[in-house]
């Protein structure tokens, strides 16, 4: 789409909460029907990155964006003590967990 990711916590701040949002809102579809979403996050140093991702999930869940979906990636940091990125993992939302590690500032 050549265009910036808006992300789910950025467009519930503006809108107000999360539950102002439509999942229109915050979902790209790309080629071969690839639906991209972008959780986000608080400012370094300011609140909790994971209580995103658990937010995140829930808004997805709760307006039916796993609906007719074969394959849902989590790409999420590895090197975070909060525990809402094992959200995921937690909550059985995941059936399989691959761990992708690299020297390199992006691993994937």
């Amino acid at each position: 789409h050549a265009k910036p990711q808006e992300t789910i916590l950025s467009l519930a701040a503006e809108a107000g909460s999360v539950e102002d949002l439509e999942l229109e809102d915050v979902m790209k579809i790309g080629y071969k029907d690839i639906r991209c979403v972008e959780s986000g996050g608080p400012e370094p140093g300011v609140g909790c990155a994971g209580r995103g991702v658990i937010t995140s999930i829930n808004f997805l869940e709760e307006n039916g964006a796993y609906d007719g979906v074969d394959y849902v990636s989590y790409d999420v940091l590895g090197d975070v003590v909060c525990g809402g990125f094992a959200m995921p993992i937690r909550e059985n939302k995941a059936q399989e967990i691959y761990i992708v590690m690299s020297g390199e500032v992006m691993a994937m």
